[in-house]
């Protein structure tokens, strides 16, 4: 049961974020872009937040991982809800396997904002612990960068870092990646994350990106 504080806490996330979407629409997100993401100059690593969805996007999230020199990404910190022990055996297993960065990363777990048949009515609550977990782990670690590919587990901290970012706190750059199962059309959350909460949104299938040419297409990744 969430105690009084908590609910006012989720409430005025809420306001805030609503706000945080109207600022974004009208002055941080207008050429999206165009805008480059990085300093041409940068040369430290960049303090990365993994986001594991579960399942398949899981599987996606650690063949797209493999290709990435951790040295340029660290340190990295994996969000893997709660119940989903597959993905952080997958987690221990990816990084055991990256022996010159051993001791760079870190995993968390959170409460999976809506589990699969899980009611919208307790989605609410579940959806409130999840968020409210999430904003403690971003307003500490304060990523640069946060990679997810949903489902529903990532909107959560996107949520957080947009609100972070609206009250000039942290500003991490937010990279969505839609499954490779998604040819015609995007799923629920890469619908909000496009609209609202990605920096960039990449798909993996000319079809989509002829759709939604706000995405970026950069062809099959995984």
């Amino acid at each position: 049961m969430f105690t009084f504080w908590q609910t006012i806490t989720f409430l005025l996330i809420i306001y805030v974020s609503c706000v945080a979407v109207h600022l974004v629409k009208l002055f941080l997100f207008r050429d999206r872009h165009s805008e480059s993401l990085w300093p041409k100059n940068r040369c430290k690593p960049v303090k990365t937040l993994i986001i594991m969805g579960s399942g398949g996007h899981t599987g996606e999230m650690v063949r797209l991982l493999s290709t990435l020199n951790f040295r340029h990404f660290s340190p990295r910190l994996y969000l893997v809800a709660r119940t989903d022990d597959m993905s952080a055996k997958r987690v221990q297993q990816l990084e055991s396997s990256h022996i010159s960065t051993a001791g760079l990363f870190q995993t968390v777990s959170i409460s999976r904002s809506r589990e699969v048949h899980q009611s919208w009515i307790t989605t609410i609550v579940s959806f409130l612990q999840s968020t409210l977990e999430c904003l403690r782990i971003l307003f500490y670690y304060q990523p640069d960068l946060i990679l997810c590919n949903g489902p529903g587990t990532c909107v959560p901290p996107c949520i957080i870092a947009l609100l972070l970012r609206v009250l000039w706190i942290k500003r991490s750059t937010v990279i969505f990646i839609e499954s490779i199962c998604r040819v015609n059309t995007l799923s629920l959350t890469g619908k909000l994350m496009v609209c609202f909460l990605a920096d960039r949104s990449i798909v993996q299938w000319p079809e989509l990106h002829a759709k939604y040419p706000q995405t970026v297409f950069l062809g099959r990744l995984v």
